[in-house]
């Protein structure tokens, strides 16, 4: 491929496309750190729900019983989650990690159980989520400049890609605008302030944990319903960790972290569209260096914001009630 094959609309369609991965695992974290918990284990999560998923919804040919399997996974992993790091007083970051490396190797182990093809699910074929086409789509498709924006960059997507980017305001106005977001921000920020004002800390975190368990699963759902169609052994592929980071860009904020994805969702775009392409002076960029894009990124993004960035205070600190 040459450098004048290089399609910019392309890019940018596979932005969004990859862009609802990052949004539903960082808002995710968003609910647990605002809450104070350190959410290291989104990538297992992810792993999880994307394993359960794949499996039931081949198993009944339905994605959205499979999509409900994977809720239900991963909210359950997100409460034993809580359980050490809330009931247990247990180290924050080591329950993350653990869960990250069990549900690696156990998501392989399961799959190679049950399928028996090399740790990964058949294809699902007709139980993957279909795509929708926005009205009016085809008949402005012809009209410059607006008629590629409706029909191709917002039209022809999966329900999914709409849900993540309509969270978005809708977590900021929960964060922000009720009184559980109030409660959140409080337990994340002085958890003895909000105990003292009545504000039950140890339920608030649990609810934060339940719902980050939620978002987290559908985006392990986007990875193997909507993106790939089967799962794979690690398939997330650091998509968790890149979630915190975009977080740390953010500052644990609904609409910048959202912004920080849609960057490392156009990375990545970026990755697989320049990969093979011939460009002048240099010639084809090695594609060793090309799959470095997305994590030369997130070094550069932690490295200039991490210290200009403002987390909840008590983040990754055990509440102990006073006496």
């Amino acid at each position: 491929m040459m450098f004048d094959d290089f399609q910019f609309a392309s890019i940018l369609v596979s932005t969004v496309r990859n862009a609802p991965v990052l949004i539903f695992a960082a808002m995710a974290g968003l609910f647990a750190e605002r809450s104070g918990v350190v959410d290291l284990a989104l990538e297992g999560k992810m792993l999880a729900a994307a394993f359960v998923s794949a499996a039931v919804g081949f198993a009944t040919q339905n994605p959205w019983l499979g999509i409900a399997a994977g809720i239900a996974v991963s909210a359950a992993i997100a409460l034993l989650q809580g359980f050490v790091s809330i009931t247990q007083k247990g180290n924050q970051l080591v329950a993350g990690i653990a869960l990250n490396i069990a549900l690696s190797g156990l998501t392989f182990v399961l799959a190679q159980f049950f399928f028996m093809q090399g740790g990964r699910t058949p294809d699902l074929g007709a139980a993957r989520l279909s795509t929708i086409v926005l009205p009016g789509a085809e008949a402005v498709a012809g009209v410059p400049v607006i008629g590629w924006i409706y029909s191709s960059l917002l039209s022809g997507h999966t329900i999914l890609t709409y849900l993540a980017f309509a969270l978005i305001p809708l977590v900021h106005w929960v964060i922000y605008h009720t009184r559980f977001g109030l409660r959140l921000r409080a337990v994340g920020e002085n958890p003895h302030a909000a105990d003292a004002a009545g504000v039950n800390v140890e339920l608030t975190r649990f609810m934060a944990m339940l719902t980050a368990g939620v978002l987290c699963s559908l985006s392990g759902a986007y990875l193997s319903i909507v993106q790939s169609g089967f799962f794979l052994r690690d398939m997330s592929a650091g998509n968790g960790y890149l979630a915190l980071t975009a977080l740390v860009f953010g500052n644990w904020r609904p609409v910048y972290t959202a912004l920080g994805c849609l960057m490392f969702g156009f990375f990545a775009a970026l990755q697989v569209q320049i990969e093979g392409v011939v460009f002048p002076v240099i010639g084809k960029v090695p594609g060793s260096l090309i799959q470095m894009i997305p994590y030369v990124v997130t070094v550069v993004v932690l490295a200039g914001l991490m210290a200009k960035s403002v987390a909840p205070k008590a983040i990754g600190q055990p509440f102990v009630k006073s006496r």
